[in-house]
This record gives structure tokens, C-alpha cells and sequence, in this order.
């Protein structure tokens, strides 16, 4: 009596092939999609504002690099900006890049305790 001998059951290929059809597809699409835009001409020379000096606005606090506070071109000691500012709904700070840190929050927190409703710390945009 012969015995038949059962075969394994195939187990079936991962679709690699369709994988790779996919991520070809997404490639494709990807670069057509960022060459869509533009390119400026290369004629062009492009605005600079680094020569152009600009002026804080008059409205805003300014802490110096000492830690003393300027408005409208006259100095304030942190009590007579609060009491002045304890109204105002929206305050501008400008901080020097030199400024403690300590007094800025301490001003910061002064300031929304005193009834400030929006304190918008103004800094100056890196390059990326």
C-alpha cells in the first residue's frame, strides 16, 4: 500500500512587485508635484532689507539691555509701567537680546497681573 505524501501548503510570495510599482508611482507623482511652481527668472535681483533701519513702534515697551524699561522715548521704572500699562488690552514688549531674562519674565508677569490681556513679546526673525 502506498502512502501519498501530502504536500505542504504553498504559502503565497509577498507582492513585492506591486510595492515597488507603488513607491515608483509615489516618486513620479512627488516629482512632478514640486516642479509645478515657477522658478523666478534669473535675471532678477531680489529686494535686501538689511541696509534699512527701522524704528520700534511708538506704542510699545522697551526693556534695554540693563533691564530698564523706555516709552515713547522716556524712561520707566517696572512700577510706573505697570501702573500706566494696567489698562492697555494689548501690550507690545520689545526686549533687547542682552536683557535678563529674570526681569523680562518678572515684567511679563507683572503685567498680566496687573490686567493685561494679550503681552506680545516682539523678536526679531531668524534666518532659515
Amino acid at each position: 500500500m502506498k502512502r501519498a505524501l501530502a504536500q505542504p501548503p504553498r504559502t503565497r510570495a509577498e507582492p513585492t512587485i506591486a510595492l515597488i510599482n507603488i513607491v515608483f508611482l509615489m516618486l513620479i507623482f512627488f516629482l512632478i508635484a514640486g516642479s509645478l511652481a515657477p522658478r523666478p527668472d534669473a535675471d532678477v535681483a531680489l529686494v535686501s532689507l538689511t541696509d534699512i533701519t527701522t524704528e520700534p513702534p511708538s506704542d510699545a515697551l522697551i526693556m534695554l539691555a540693563d533691564g530698564s524699561l523706555r516709552h515713547a522715548g522716556a524712561a520707566l521704572s517696572q512700577d510706573a509701567a505697570l501702573a500706566e500699562f494696567s489698562a492697555a488690552e494689548r501690550v507690545r514688549l520689545l526686549p533687547d537680546r542682552a536683557a535678563p531674562a529674570g526681569a523680562l519674565v518678572a515684567l511679563a508677569q507683572g503685567l498680566r497681573a496687573a490686567g493685561v490681556a494679550e503681552l506680545v513679546i516682539v523678536t526679531e526673525r531668524g534666518l532659515e
